[in-house]
């Protein structure tokens, strides 16, 4: 009569700790499917920047039409990721008739910003930048008297 009772309640329990076993191992996964989503987010979302870039002369008038590039360098700060293998590290456009042009999603760090502009002499300078929104201004110098040896 014991056996019986044994062989009885041992298929229902069985089931009944398989289920919840499996309900387990569900909720686990999904918890940890979340947290690598929301790591993998962040750690996207948090290494990006806007950039604008105003180039001016040096009496304070938009020059359009500038062409404005950025490059970006790992740095300790910001260091290429592993798995983004894909990063864009260089971004070109001109600038507006207001003398800016904008960069999202730029990643954060060492950027290297060279404008060159027509009748101007070219800029190129590093900046570090950290923060999730930068406006960088750039004075451009009128080209220098050129001297011939000859």
């Amino acid at each position: 009569m014991v056996s019986d009772r044994l062989h009885s309640t041992t298929p229902w329990a069985y089931n009944r700790f398989m289920r919840n076993r499996g309900r387990l191992l569900s909720a686990l996964a999904t918890v940890a499917l979340v947290l690598l989503a929301l790591t993998a987010v962040t750690l996207w979302a948090a290494g990006d920047t806007k950039i604008t870039v105003s180039v001016k002369t040096l009496a304070g008038r938009p020059i359009d039409r500038a062409e404005v590039i950025l490059r970006w360098h790992a740095n300790a700060k910001h260091p290429r990721s592993s798995f983004a293998k894909n990063l864009r590290t260089q971004f070109e456009s001109r600038t507006d008739q207001d003398g800016s042009v904008s960069f999202p999603g730029v990643p954060q760090g060492s950027i290297q910003i060279q404008v060159n502009a027509h009748g101007y002499q070219t800029f190129g300078q590093i900046y570090d930048i950290d923060d999730e929104e930068k406006t960088v201004e750039i004075k451009l110098n009128p080209p220098q008297q050129q001297y011939s040896s000859h």
